[in-house]
């Protein structure tokens, strides 16, 4: 005879609130904020954000679950996955989170303001395009920790880049590794800055003008 799953635990947990008990209503909270914050990051993990989506739904109204930083961003992601902006942006601006996730919600953000746009307007956006809407649409304090950006890098990061620049325009690997370890950026973003960078010396017009 099969064990049935024990309530609490995550499985358990999952199997009764995703698939919504057969009748389609929401639950009272039988469970902790904790076991469903739980659940919400475990569902984000796995990438399956129509099962997520139908989580959040299954849901109670709750005293308890306001404020639950999981359950916020969870909420972000679907609203980001289904094109509902307005919530998105409304969820970002309701809660201060935590720096870990700063980048990943700055990319919701930034994200569903060029796909508005591009709707908007008919055709994909190009990099000036871009700038102007985040000049147009700065990031709010709640995902963000004030320091300034520049061509979407942070002044440290650029920085960082800019001074080995001066000692080698051509960077090995390693280099472009550690430079990537140390200043957070991917190693294609790396590559990318000293390849346009290298561009733009190029064309002394054009360099003058960036800088």
């Amino acid at each position: 005879m099969e064990h049935a799953q024990q309530p609490g635990t995550e499985e358990g947990i999952k199997n009764e609130l995703v698939s919504g008990g057969g009748g389609g209503a929401p639950y009272t909270l039988a469970f902790s904020p904790e076991h469903v914050a739980c659940v919400c990051e475990a569902l984000q993990q796995g990438g399956d954000l129509d099962r997520l989506a139908r989580f959040l739904w299954s849901l109670p109204q709750s005293d308890l679950l306001r404020g639950n930083e999981s359950i916020l961003k969870a909420r972000a992601l679907v609203a980001f996955h289904q094109g509902r902006y307005q919530e998105l942006f409304s969820v970002l601006e309701s809660h201060n989170f935590e720096p870990s996730n700063h980048a990943m919600l700055q990319d919701l953000w930034y994200k569903a303001r060029y796909n508005e746009a591009e709707k908007a307007r008919g055709r994909p956006l190009g990099a000036v395009d871009k700038y102007r809407l985040r000049r147009k649409f700065p990031l709010p304090r709640t995902i963000w920790d004030g320091e300034e950006t520049v061509y979407c890098f942070k002044e440290k990061s650029r920085n960082a880049l800019k001074e080995l620049y001066k000692h080698n325009r051509y960077p090995s690997p390693a280099a472009k590794r550690n430079l990537a370890k140390i200043t957070g950026l991917s190693l294609t973003q790396v590559s990318n800055w000293f390849k346009n960078r290298r561009q733009r010396d190029r064309n002394p017009s054009e360099a003058q003008s960036k800088r």
